[in-house]
């Protein structure tokens, strides 16, 4: 069955996102951060289309791949620190100016919903959601868990809709098992209609299959395959001969 096929109009329905543009406001980029990272001054010059199921962005740290995910979930009305749209939480504010340059082109017919998961503040938002209960019951006990099992207890319990689902760097938290058990979630999200994107540092992650993954750098943003990644190609070796990277370390 289609995930996409609505039966009561008859029509097929489009993702949830499909493209992030630069609004009227946006400025040109120059030397000034976030504007001078390569992939976010092509994001301001060009945007970008995103597929229906799973994007990837993959980089290294500064790359600005978690500023990009964070200025499109704040766009789209998540929570800067995590959570859904309705979460209203805030520690100390350190998201950058992006998602105020940006317009998103919605998916027609698509769901609304959306969560954003962001590995460095969900212990914040764990205490948001004991100090704000839900009408409907107990929440899930995240702090009485290890950092894994909580982020795996809040994809059972939040990651349960067709929606728009942001998540930076997740397997942060991770084993290689659980992070196969997230390619698992990531998979059925896709199947009910959702769409997904994520930054990530991990190569088991990023193969998930079908995914479309957008490699970010000193040369901006661009589509590259799963075997092509500076990502893998750097595991690989290191994996093959680990004493040749960790030589100079030790001498």
């Amino acid at each position: 069955m289609d995930p996409f096929w609505d039966p009561r109009s008859k029509r097929r329905r489009q993702q949830p996102v499909v493209a992030v543009r630069p609004n009227d406001d946006a400025p040109t980029p120059g030397t000034l951060w976030p504007t001078s990272i390569p992939a976010v001054a092509q994001v301001l010059r060009e945007g970008i289309d995103l597929s229906p199921g799973v994007t990837f962005l993959v980089g290294e740290n500064g790359s600005g791949k978690s500023t990009i995910v964070e200025g499109v979930a704040i766009a789209y009305g998540l929570s800067p620190e995590g959570g859904s749209r309705q979460s209203k939480h805030s520690t100390r504010p350190t998201e950058s100016p992006l998602s105020e340059w940006l317009q998103l082109q919605r998916g027609v017919g698509a769901n609304r919903w959306g969560f954003f998961l962001r590995a460095e503040t969900m212990h914040s938002f764990y205490t948001y959601l004991e100090e704000n209960p839900s009408m409907s019951g107990p929440d899930v006990p995240f702090h009485e868990m290890s950092h894994g099992e909580s982020f795996l207890a809040l994809l059972d319990s939040r990651f349960d809709e067709p929606g728009f689902y942001c998540l930076d760097e997740p397997e942060a938290a991770l084993s290689f098992s659980s992070t196969l058990a997230l390619i698992a979630v990531l998979q059925r999200i896709v199947g009910e209609g959702g769409q997904v994107l994520c930054a990530t540092h991990s190569p088991v992650l990023a193969a998930l299959p079908g995914a479309s993954i957008l490699e970010v750098g000193d040369w901006g943003i661009r589509q590259a395959a799963w075997n092509d990644l500076e990502l893998v190609n750097h595991w690989r070796s290191f994996l093959d001969s680990p004493p040749r990277y960790l030589r100079h370390l030790l001498d």
